[in-house]
């Protein structure tokens, strides 16, 4: 009986068996929807959320240092001068070879004597003569015999031979052409059978027992820099020499505003030298400065070095590097706080301005130190 009436009744069974269905997938797909945007709604925020970087920091405080003014240079020759022939003649004698020191006084070349010697005995005997004709119108002159002006052509006529003496004297010793002061020739260009006239150059004699190392500073610089200052130079031979500051540039240059400044070393053994490059350092003021690693330096977009910090108010700063000294152990960076919480790790991916979460390296080692007494 109740099968029959099963199947009497069997479609309109199945038809509702899968309305059912439908209305409960369709309630259980709308209830998920809710989930999935509840979700959704949850998830966006948590991106909103700004992420912190974390950065490892050193806090430091700064030390007293003098700072040292760095700046390339070249050196040269304390003085250079370019010897000349006083009168004419021929080359007959070469004294000093090129690159050979020359004390001074000593012969580079010496002319032919030619007529020389003979015109200079002439000059001896016309003087003799007239200081005999002096001598006699002087005497004449108290008897009245010669008038005052006949003595004093006298006198004039004697003035005269002595200075053709001199002439004579000064043109025999022009002859040999020598080392003005103590150093070392450059460069010869006359040889033995030359002739040369008066005003002919000779040869090049540079003073190479002083060293110059000459630099330009800049208008900031050169306010430290004073005239005997004691400076060093490290050349490019890897040598540091000391010397003084023996000129400073009382006007800038038009063109760089740069002051030139020469160091003077001296170089007696002649063991230095001239004409390479070198770095002048000067000591300049005492500053407070902080001693870290190159490593740290870092760029910002306008291309300035510099140093990130944390400042007071907990945000990354950037900070263009003042180099106040620099040495085997690091460098020293004037212009932060006397007290700077400094960025070692991480600078290069935070931007200044924001908000970092800030490790200090002691909580790094500590935790190191933890974890390697635990093992």
């Amino acid at each position: 009986m109740e099968l029959g009436i099963f199947q009497k009744h069997r479609s309109w069974l199945i038809s509702a068996s899968i309305a059912v269905v439908v209305g409960l997938w369709l309630l259980s797909g709308q209830f998920g929807n809710d989930d999935v945007e509840t979700g959704t709604a949850a998830g966006g925020a948590l991106l909103s959320r700004p992420t912190q970087s974390s950065v490892r920091v050193r806090t430091q405080t700064a030390e007293e240092v003098q700072r040292t003014i760095v700046v390339n240079g070249k050196t040269a020759p304390a003085r250079i001068v370019e010897l000349a022939a006083e009168t004419d003649g021929r080359i007959e004698f070469i004294g000093a070879e090129r690159g050979s020191n020359v004390d001074r006084g000593k012969a580079i070349v010496r002319l032919d004597e030619r007529d020389r010697s003979a015109r200079l005995s002439q000059a001896q005997a016309t003087v003799k003569q007239r200081e005999v004709e002096y001598d006699a119108r002087e005497k004449l002159k108290t008897e009245s015999y010669v008038s005052e002006s006949q003595l004093h052509e006298a006198i004039a006529a004697l003035e005269g031979a002595r200075t053709e003496l001199i002439r004579a004297q000064l043109d025999l010793s022009y002859m040999t052409i020598r080392a003005p002061f103590d150093g070392a020739l450059q460069s010869r260009i006359v040889e033995v059978g030359d002739f040369v006239k008066l005003g002919d150059p000779v040869a090049m004699f540079v003073d190479n027992r002083t060293i110059i190392v000459s630099a330009n500073l800049s208008e900031f610089d050169a306010r430290y820099v004073n005239v005997d200052d004691t400076a060093e130079a490290r050349l490019a031979t890897g040598e540091t020499v000391r010397g003084r500051i023996r000129y400073v540039s009382p006007v800038a240059d038009e063109s760089t505003r740069t002051f030139e400044v020469e160091l003077e070393v001296d170089n007696q053994a002649g063991q230095l030298r001239a004409g390479g490059t070198a770095e002048l350092r000067i000591p300049a003021e005492r500053v407070l400065a902080h001693r870290v690693s190159p490593s740290l330096l870092t760029l910002d977009d306008a291309g300035n070095v510099g140093i990130k910090i944390i400042n007071a108010a907990g945000k990354v700063q950037f900070i263009v590097a003042d180099i106040a000294l620099s040495s085997a152990d690091g460098v020293w960076i004037a212009g932060l706080p006397s007290t700077a919480t400094i960025i070692t790790v991480g600078q290069g991916f935070v931007a200044s301005g924001s908000v970092v979460n800030a490790v200090p390296e002691s909580d790094i080692d500590t935790a190191v130190a933890i974890k390697s007494g635990g093992e």
